[in-house]
């Protein structure tokens, strides 16, 4: 039973301050709506009070003030009513463990009794806003939370105190003044999965309600756990975009604060989830659980730079920046592609037997002595400077992993071009994935102690497209991602099929002679399981048995998972579900053609099974490419079918009659973020720009070059004070080698539909937790996080095919804290 107090104001606050009686109606109306503006006149400072508050507030006995007062006069909104029944309820239902009294009043004065205030564990305020306390009043709040009090602010509370800096503090965001005004449904994601107040929620929530905008995004200085999806209704001119906040909770001033911009509505409050919502928050702010308010506060991560420039004309520190891993006792092994400091000549004759020459350096970080050791340097053909894409070459030392004994064995496996086996005649090289063993008491890799697992020929007439990822399952298989191995330069920036260029009889403009050849290890995803002597078998479950009889046998090799996509520099797999998470880097149209197809697409994918994704003949979601073919590749042919595609290059040697296409999960343009178009009757998108649709607002391109991370697992058993808290488990991290627009976050997706090519449901901007900016992580080349749980970083510099003074790694680890309250001072006991 809820006890409403005094209804009318108290004599006390019916003395409002001289000065607010001076100020004009509309400007005060101004004020509730937009809260404080530059020229609002402050409010003086609260008086001194000598009111004291209980250390922590309330008790086992737990009790819930609700606030209900109102700077308007009249009769009380309905929805203020509808919200104290519900409180009400949700105090006397569920566990008992979790249940609460609620006490309601309209009477501000309770904020000067410093004896009655001390009895509850939070307080709710449901004011309709305005000016509502005064001075004296709001430092008694004020001295409340400093005491460890707890605070559930709802709707039209961040209307309340427009003239205290401290109350937008507490509440964290005013509305603007321009919002819309009717109930609309709309969609809200659900990022945090852990919180009491969203645990138990859809991860896409859709429901109706009057939905604020905020003058000033919340974002970094809140911890945001749930966002509203503004493509989903008519948000209106003052719109905060892809980042709109909707509720949010934060440490605040000693005590604990929760505020919903939901709850406008009577009907809301009949919700069974909004009142799960409800009662989560109440949970947290009461003292009876704990929770994590702190995880996505930018200001609790710290980015620290590990290594130093290197020493004039060496590679001491590190080389060209291209991969990391993480060893199980903390060391970083990462590795240097081939190219030189800027100091050094290159080759580019192919007369010159030492044409691309150069060293793919392997280095150890050291966390124990924060020392970094040259391990070993491979000779790799790999070093002819930039310039077009017949000098310039992205072969080299393309990836590394540890084996999963490697504390036993020492085994390090990297994925290489050894300049030794380059064919200056054909230019022509091998590829290839050796393991070496690595002394671990000098941190020295032993050379000849290579064993090769897996080689393949590749071309190098002509540049680019290498790859390089690799990482393992849980099941010891390890993945290997290779690049389609193809010139850029000869189809517009459009599906890379122009069969014509070749050299010697190879051809290097036409990705379905690899990528899309079932027969050629290039454009793809491998799976095989390395064995101890250095061999390998091939497990269940790859894409082709290569053993296949279809069109004659003999078209297919048993190691591809995954064919069709483009240049995959880096994945990753979450052994916790063995699911594969990729992103490849696309090609160079700036806009989509209604001629040939899409602008270049980036991509990432979520795998859960052997697959094409499309590459080159479908990008993003299934979107077709035109065929193109001798004798004439400048005049287009048909559309591609994605469901039903065949390979019929001339310099095709495997199946004509492929896999159908998966659709992806994640591609941007410079256009904007997943664009989408009407389709035909024949499912032909219009591509046509004004008719774009950008599924995915908080990203695009322009430059832009995929560079798939991690998904984090939180360890709740590691004592490492520098680890990531369990808000980012499950989360995966995209990114792109470049800054601006392009993504660097960490997304949901859907376990119902991702292997599928669902849509991420929510995303996390991360470009303040793993800064931007050039004295940042500007040019991200690699992120994996460590045993410690802290994320380490490859900052690849900001030259090309060099490594330089900005070439680095970084750590970036957490400082915030676990979470509140401290388990000593929780309402019931540790929970």
């Amino acid at each position: 039973m809820h006890l409403r107090g005094l209804s009318a104001r108290s004599t006390r606050n019916g003395r409002r301050r001289a000065w607010a009686a001076t100020v004009t109606a509309g400007f005060v109306a101004a004020g509730l709506l937009s809260g404080p503006t530059a020229n609002a006149r402050q409010a003086p400072e609260p008086s001194p009070t000598t009111m004291s508050v209980k250390s922590p507030p309330g008790g086992a006995n737990v009790r819930v003030l609700i606030f209900h007062g109102s700077a308007a006069a009249g009769n009380e909104s309905p929805v203020v009513n509808a919200g104290i029944e519900a409180i009400e309820q949700i105090g006397l239902s569920g566990p008992a463990s979790g249940r609460f009294k609620v006490e309601a009043t309209g009477d501000p004065s309770v904020f000067t009794d410093g004896t009655r205030l001390g009895r509850y564990n939070a307080v709710a305020f449901l004011t309709g806003g305005g000016d509502v306390l005064d001075p004296d009043q709001e430092a008694g709040l004020e001295a409340y939370m400093e005491a460890g009090g707890g605070f559930l602010g709802i709707h039209d509370a961040a209307r309340a105190e427009p003239y205290s800096d401290w109350f937008t503090g507490l509440v964290g965001a005013r509305p603007a003044a321009s919002g819309p005004t009717n109930a609309q449904r709309a969609t809200v994601e659900v990022g945090d999965r852990r919180h009491p107040a969203t645990k138990d929620l859809p991860l896409q929530w859709k429901r109706p309600d009057r939905w604020l905008n905020w003058v000033k995004n919340p974002s970094g200085d809140v911890h945001t756990v749930a966002r509203l999806r503004e493509s989903t209704y008519q948000p209106g001119a003052s719109a905060n975009g892809w980042d709109h906040p909707i509720s949010w909770c934060r440490d605040y001033d000693g005590g604990r604060s929760f505020y919903t911009g939901m709850g406008g509505t009577v009907s809301s409050y009949d919700e069974t989830d909004f009142r799960a919502h409800l009662r989560g928050a109440l949970l947290w702010t009461t003292r009876l659980v704990q929770a994590d308010c702190k995880a996505t506060v930018t200001g609790n991560y710290k980015a620290e730079r590990l290594t130093q420039p290197n020493q004039p004309g060496q590679n001491d520190q590190i080389g060209e920046p291209h991969g990391l891993v993480t060893a199980p006792d903390g060391r970083v092994l990462y590795i240097g592609r081939g190219g030189a400091d800027s100091s050094q000549p290159v080759i580019t004759d192919w007369n010159n037997p030492d044409i691309g020459k150069g060293k793919g350096e392997i280095h150890v970080y050291d966390p124990a002595t924060k020392k970094v050791t040259l391990a070993g340097a491979l000779t790799v053909f790999g070093n002819k400077g930039g310039g077009d894409e017949l000098v310039k070459v992205e072969e080299g030392l393309l990836g590394i992993e540890l084996d999963p004994r490697f504390e036993q064995n020492g085994w390090v496996y990297l994925h290489y071009t050894p300049h030794a086996q380059i064919n200056r005649d054909t230019r022509m090289a091998e590829r290839r994935v050796s393991r070496f063993t690595l002394d671990p008491a000098t941190d020295k890799l032993d050379l000849g102690s290579e064993k090769v697992l897996l080689k393949w020929p590749v071309q190098i007439h002509s540049c680019c497209h290498a790859g390089g990822g690799m990482a393992w399952d849980s099941q010891g298989n390890l993945y290997i991602a290779t690049g389609d191995n193809n010139s850029s330069g000869f189809s517009d920036g459009y599906s890379g099929n122009n069969p014509q260029p070749a050299y010697k009889g190879v051809s290097f403009a036409d990705a379905r002679r690899t990528a899309g050849n079932t027969n050629n290890l290039n454009g793809k995803i491998l799976r095989i399981h390395p064995e101890p002597d250095g061999t390998y078998t091939l497990p269940d479950g790859n894409l082709f048995t290569g053993k296949e009889t279809d069109e004659g046998g003999g078209k297919t090799r048993g190691e591809i998972y995954v064919m069709g996509v483009r240049n995959p520099a880096r994945i990753f797999v979450d052994k916790q579900t063995d699911t594969l998470y990729a992103g490849w880097v696309g090609p160079d149209a700036s806009a989509p053609s209604t001629t040939w197809g899409p602008a270049k697409y980036d991509t990432f994918a979520v795998i859960t099974e052997a697959g094409n994704r499309g590459w080159p003949y479908c990008m993003g979601n299934k979107q077709p490419y035109r065929d193109r073919n001798l004798p004439d590749p400048t005049r287009p042919l048909g559309w591609y079918d994605c469901d039903h595609p065949k390979n019929e290059s001339p310099n095709n040697d495997g199946l004509v009659n492929l896999p159908p296409v998966t659709g992806n999960n994640i591609w941007y343009s410079p256009q904007g973020g997943a664009p989408d178009y009407p389709r035909d009757a024949n499912g032909i998108p219009s591509y046509k720009q004004d008719e774009a649709t950008y599924r995915l607002p908080w990203l695009k391109g322009g430059g832009q070059a995929a560079m798939n991370g991690p998904v984090y697992r939180y360890d709740a058993a590691s004592t490492s004070a520098a680890k990531w808290p369990a808000y980012w488990d499950g989360k995966w991290f995209v990114g792109d080698f470049y800054d601006a627009d392009q993504p660097r976050n960490a997304v949901i997706t859907d376990p119902k539909n991702q292997g599928a090519g669902g849509l991420p449901v929510h995303s996390e901007s991360l470009k303040k937790i793993v800064p931007v900016g050039n004295n940042g992580i500007r040019n991200l080349m690699d992120w994996k996080f460590g045993p410690d749980g802290a994320l380490y970083v490859l900052d690849y510099g900001r030259g090309f095919f060099t490594s330089d003074a900005r070439s680095a790694l970084w750590r970036v680890t957490y400082t915030g804290g676990g979470p509140t309250p401290a388990a000593g001072r929780l309402a019931r006991g540790t929970q």
